[in-house]
């Protein structure tokens, strides 16, 4: 008696046309996102990304999906560059200055209340983003400690707290036309982190988790 074949299941992959679409969508949202807040209409947002509102809809059932989208990709963009940086040899402050200035240029300023406003913080998607770029921020700073360049009274808390609030438009300016203040004044605050330290700070070095606590 012949057994039956096993059944061969067929692997449905998005199409090209539909990734380029997705793709579309998130880049015209961040934009969107940064310039108006997270409450821009959608078919604003297809009318950017050039597809239909139902495109919009069918990647991303609602505003939250989206906003979370937006916020995984510039995060996961944030830390494929602090593993390039990691895997060179090169000098361990110039690393953490290149990764401060990159998350300047990805607008993480005006991205991050999205954060706690617009959707679900505990998502597994979020978290697993957020957990990876903190560990990298971690290890570049840690690299640049072990090399005598990075003052040692300062976390990882710090360091994220202070690229947000520079990188963040004051309320009612345009944000793309401040470009040349941000990146002049983070590069005063890294010559700041700078070791020998000048100045003893008051408190103690933020983590991480005391941002989510504050």
């Amino acid at each position: 008696m012949q057994t039956a074949a096993p059944v061969q299941r067929r692997v449905t992959r998005p199409r090209a046309d539909a990734l380029r679409n997705r793709e579309r969508i998130v880049t015209a949202a961040r934009e969107m996102f940064v310039e108006f807040g997270p409450e821009v209409p959608f078919d604003e947002i297809a009318r950017r990304a050039g597809v239909g509102n139902a495109t919009v809809y069918r990647n991303f059932p609602d505003r939250d999906a989206l906003a979370r989208e937006v916020v995984c990709s510039v995060m996961d963009r944030l830390a494929e560059g602090a593993e390039r940086a990691l895997a060179e040899n090169g000098d361990a402050f110039d690393a953490l200055s290149h990764f401060v200035h990159a998350s300047a240029k990805e607008r993480i300023g005006a991205l991050c209340p999205m954060v706690s406003t617009a959707f679900d913080e505990n998502h597994p998607d979020l978290e697993a983003s957020s957990g990876r770029i903190t560990h990298l921020v971690e290890a570049l700073m840690a690299r640049a400690r072990a090399a005598g360049q990075l003052r040692p009274d300062v976390g990882v808390g710090d360091l994220m707290i202070a690229v947000a609030q520079l990188s963040r438009p004051p309320a009612g300016t345009d944000c793309l036309s401040l470009d040349r203040f941000v990146h002049r004044h983070l590069q005063l605050f890294l010559d700041g982190l700078r070791a020998p330290a000048r100045s003893q700070l008051p408190g103690t070095p933020s983590t991480v988790e005391d941002l989510r606590n504050a």
